[in-house]
């Protein structure tokens, strides 16, 4: 217990160090916004103070934020590092539960380790610094996948469904469904979608003809796409020529990006691996999205947590002798550890502030689009399992090896005319003792 808290300490310890104050300036739109509106403003109107950011989000979000606009500032900020504690905490115990148990580690303890090194992830620290929402809608989607989905439950895609009527980033999750054949789960996440996203065009309809036929499509509102906080494909080809990024480039690595990404998770599926499923898009997300601040990067966590399964995995069969009689095993133990680290430690560093308006050196435009080399690296290499993992709780079966089948001799009687004949054994035992032996 005390490592675990000392690993907390440490973790924080070094956030404070590397982190930068934000002043929880998104949680400020949200609050501000949601107020402005509740008090009979417009609420596409509302821009925060020094500032031309506004709500970007659908009216639904904002009809789901309204009870923040009943309490006092400083019980909002709370109310927003609890809820990314708790959704934080719920990613990692689906993970890392079953890898705890199947190791024979207390799963408590194995989840505490697991988020106290999330919390020196950089973009979970600007989650929390920002005071933004995206933790939230991972932890929908994997409740979704993780749970309703993998339990055949008739209400699989209604999480998808909502997270994308908040936010339209989610909507990716629907095409998953789609391109891995999960046609009911798939119109259900729709419904879903379209359900919440007719009852705030019901309740907001003016504000909702705004967003859709306006604020949807002004980027101006969002941030430029060149600023190193955007760590998405469009982020890097902007930063090549921010006066006039190629839209060319940035649709054909799209379209490359999508490629492997169906073909990818179309295998995940077809085992059905849907962690790695889960955690492809998450990371395909990231890459297509016309914008990624670093703090939408923690749709990537999924990623580095299979990463963690199948590097213990390894490393487990090493232990049971079964590495040992495989030549590559020791190589593909070592990727696996070395993925996990390198892309944990980059996607920590906050490498890519260091070059912020400095991209016109090729190797410095290499280094500040860190976090998309990361995020196309998991995308290519993330591995996928060859079997389902087991349910929590339960040991995998081991399959016992197979067993030369051993020939008896035939058995031997003696005819009426005391000859020797062959008889079949049963036969035999059954004319020796009247029937055939258990």
């Amino acid at each position: 217990m005390l490592e675990l808290i000392g690993l907390f300490v440490l973790a924080i310890g070094a956030s404070v160090v590397l982190a930068t104050w934000r002043d929880f300036f998104d949680l400020s739109v949200y609050y501000g916004a949601v107020r402005y509106w509740a008090q009979g403003g417009f609420l596409y109107d509302f821009v925060a103070p020094n500032s031309t950011y506004g709500f970007t989000y659908t009216p639904f979000a904002a009809m789901v934020m309204l009870p923040v606009a009943l309490v006092p500032w400083p019980v909002a900020i709370v109310a927003s590092c609890a809820a990314t504690i708790v959704a934080t905490v719920l990613l990692v115990y689906w993970f890392v539960d079953p890898v705890a148990r199947r190791h024979g580690w207390v799963p408590w303890y194995a989840v505490g380790v697991v988020v106290a090194c999330a919390v020196a992830f950089d973009p979970l620290r600007e989650t929390f610094l920002f005071g933004q929402v995206n933790m939230y809608l991972v932890a929908l989607v994997g409740f979704d996948l993780l749970l309703l989905t993998q339990r055949g439950s008739r209400f699989a895609g209604v999480g998808i469904g909502l997270a994308t009527a908040l936010k339209l980033t989610p909507g990716v999750f629907l095409i998953y469904l789609l391109v891995t054949g999960r046609w009911r789960a798939a119109l259900t996440a729709s419904s879903a979608a379209a359900g919440a996203t007719m009852v705030g065009a019901a309740l907001a309809p003016d504000a909702s003809q705004v967003f859709w036929a306006d604020a949807l499509w002004n980027t101006d509102r969002v941030g430029q796409a060149d600023y190193i906080s955007n760590q998405s494909l469009h982020g890097a080809v902007a930063r090549i020529n921010p006066l006039d990024p190629s839209t060319v480039l940035w649709l054909l690595a799209v379209a490359v990006v999508l490629a492997v990404w169906v073909v990818r998770v179309r295998r995940a599926a077809a085992v059905g691996d849907e962690k790695t499923g889960f955690a492809l898009t998450g990371v395909v997300t990231c890459l297509i999205s016309p914008i990624t601040w670093v703090h939408h990067l923690v749709w990537v966590m999924p990623a580095l947590l299979v990463l963690l399964d199948r590097a213990l995995a390894a490393s487990r069969a090493r232990g049971d002798g079964a590495g040992d009689r495989v030549p590559t095993a020791g190589r593909q133990r070592a990727w696996l550890w070395g993925l996990l680290i390198a892309s944990y430690v980059v996607l920590g560093s906050r490498v890519i502030w260091a070059f912020d308006d400095r991209w016109t050196n090729p190797l410095v435009w290499f280094v500040s689009n860190a976090y998309v080399w990361v995020s196309l690296a998991l995308l290519l290499a993330l591995p996928i399992a060859k079997a389902p993992a087991a349910p929590a709780g339960q040991r995998p079966a081991e399959t016992p090896p197979a067993v030369e089948p051993v020939r008896r001799p035939d058995v031997v009687v003696l005819d009426a005319g005391e000859v020797l004949t062959p008889a079949r054994r049963d036969g035999a035992m059954a004319g020796v003792s009247g029937g055939p032996r258990e």
